[in-house]
């Protein structure tokens, strides 16, 4: 009989707090590159009520105003005086009148730079541009889903999207940008059966009832994102379990960036390294080497060399090349493993330079990746989603 299990992932909309910070760090990322393709940055945004904090490293020839970069973020995340017909409902009302913005930002470390540009230094043992960091990181891909993503997380992620669809359309004038999705599904032999239930707490405004809430999301929502194919008379559906969510946001909670990691990538299907995404140039490879992971593992998906792949890479920082790299296919796979990870890199290149220049990084693109999942948005232009080395991969394996 084919292996059951019930496999639960989460999403976060814009509104979360976590999710605000990783928006603001992108943002000061993008208004870097924007102006200098080869800024270094590392920024960090805590907020808290009215205190917002940026802290970290970043060296680059642009100027402009980070409080502005803070205060425009916020305002296109939902939160400020003008929503809701005035009601000030949300923290960045209180920005306006005057919060407190710590602006912590420094330059980054020589000892790192030496070791990231592309240029001798005294001990360095080549010119190349070496990784930002050490580290680990991976990359996933199965085909779950024709997105060659894990059912949970995409699914999870398309609720919080149109939830925040719905707000920003103003079809429901009384949701709030804070809110949280989640999925868990029934696998049969490794491939998704149902949908067992459904988790929806979304800030809201006072004049409305949960009973309402529930009614609205369960037929504007969950009936109109999830496939008709996977729900069932037996699939839960717990909307605002706690009866009332009126506060949110950084008000209801502090929020870091860094702290959605799982969210950000497979929703735990799939290992991770550890490393955060938002806010981080490309030079970093807790970012582009993760990009470059799932680039490699969802073409090797796509060419029908494997039913799922997960690729880890290690860099030591500094240093131009990776130190280890891992195929696994947890034994879906059409050709011997072996041959499939001497394939793999044959057709990329996994030199941190490398990366940057085959997935074109050096872009103010980063604050589109920054809600709704780093992958599984084909609809969003991103290189790493691209499927354009299946020929290659095949013609390496003699295909």
């Amino acid at each position: 009989m084919p292996k059951s299990f019930i496999f639960s992932s989460e999403s976060v909309t814009e509104g979360h707090p976590d999710k605000v910070c990783d928006t603001v760090s992108d943002a000061v990322l993008d208004a870097c590159l924007e102006q200098d393709p080869s800024s270094r940055v590392a920024c960090e945004t805590f907020v808290k009520d009215n205190v917002v904090g940026l802290a970290g490293e970043i060296t680059t020839k642009a100027v402009f105003d980070y409080g502005r970069v803070v205060k425009e973020t916020l305002k296109e995340i939902g939160y400020d005086a003008d929503y809701a017909d005035g009601t000030d409902y949300s923290y960045t009302c209180k920005f306006e009148k005057g919060a407190f913005l710590m602006n912590m930002l420094g330059q980054q470390s020589p000892d790192i730079k030496q070791g990231v540009d592309a240029s001798g230094a005294a001990h360095k043992d080549t010119q190349e541009q070496g990784a930002g960091d050490q580290g680990i990181m991976f990359g996933y891909a199965t085909n779950d889903t024709p997105e060659l993503m894990p059912a949970p997380i995409l699914y999870s992620h398309k609720l919080g999207a149109e939830m925040t669809r719905l707000r920003k359309d103003r079809v429901h004038t009384w949701l709030r940008p804070d809110s949280k999705t989640q999925v868990s599904i029934e696998y049969i032999g490794n491939k998704p059966n149902r949908v067992t239930a459904v988790v929806v707490s979304t800030m809201h405004a006072k004049e409305i009832t949960t009973p309402e809430i529930r009614e609205l999301l369960k037929r504007d929502l969950i009936e109109k994102v999830l496939p008709v194919d996977l729900l069932t008379d037996d699939t839960e559906f717990l909307i605002n379990p706690t009866g009332r969510f009126e506060v949110g946001g950084p008000e209801g909670d502090a929020g870091l960036t860094g702290r959605k990691i799982i969210v950000d990538t497979y929703g735990g299907m799939g290992r991770h390294g550890g490393g955060a995404f938002s806010g981080k140039d490309p030079s970093k490879v807790d970012r582009s080497a993760a990009y470059l992971c799932r680039w490699v593992a969802k073409n090797i998906v796509a060419a029908g060399l494997a039913r799922e792949c997960e690729l880890q890479v290690a860099y030591a920082i500094g240093y131009p090349h990776p130190v280890s790299v891992n195929v696994n296919t947890f034994g879906s796979n059409e050709v011997d493993e072996e041959k499939i990870e001497k394939a793999a890199q044959e057709v990329f290149s996994f030199k941190p330079a490398d990366i940057v220049a085959q997935l074109d990084l050096l872009r103010p693109i980063y604050l589109t990746t920054t809600n709704y999942g780093h992958f599984g948005r084909e609809d969003a232009g991103l290189t790493w989603e691209l499927t354009n080395k299946v020929a290659e991969l095949k013609s390496a394996l003699g295909a």
